[in-house]
């Protein structure tokens, strides 16, 4: 079943580049960008995640934090977010568990490889709720950022 704006966020806890385990409920009081990416060191994928990490202030000014999510290992992750000097979590949804309640996973990705995850965002207000949800089919596109500081402006002004 599709997640819609309204619905409680679901919960996970998955490990994160430096192996420590996160929660989206760990966050609750804070505003939470999940974004759901294919796959690291990819050319799109590191635009979008390098997007984030310098506009960081800008979304924290917001009251928002940034989980980035695929089903690249841990240690891939970990040499991603090296790499491009990310300067938020990025999580393994190896197992793609997290992807399923999402709704955000390929049945078949470029290649024929099954279980890669869409590139999507949402927003998680503070009290849990969705208040955007964007998934593209299209891996080839990026989310609408423009949208999303818009709503966390509009969340942070109510």
């Amino acid at each position: 079943m599709a997640l819609r704006i309204g619905n409680n966020a679901p919960d996970f806890t998955l490990p994160s580049s430096d192996r420590s385990k996160v929660s989206l409920s760990s966050y609750k009081g804070k505003n939470v960008v999940l974004l759901f990416f294919p796959f690291a060191f990819t050319g799109v994928c590191t635009k979008e995640l390098c997007e984030m990490r310098d506009n960081l202030s800008m979304y924290e000014s917001l009251d928002a934090e940034i989980l980035a999510i695929s089903v690249d290992a841990p240690a891939t992750l970990a040499a991603f977010k090296e790499a491009q000097q990310y300067n938020f979590n990025l999580l393994s949804d190896f197992n793609k568990q997290v992807s399923i309640q999402y709704d955000v996973l390929y049945p078949v990705f470029a290649g024929g490889l099954k279980g890669v995850s869409k590139r999507a965002a949402f927003v998680v207000d503070a009290s849990g709720k969705i208040r955007y949800a964007e998934i593209l089919e299209n891996a080839g596109e990026l989310p609408n950022f423009a949208a999303i500081q818009q709503l966390l402006q509009t969340i942070k002004d109510s």
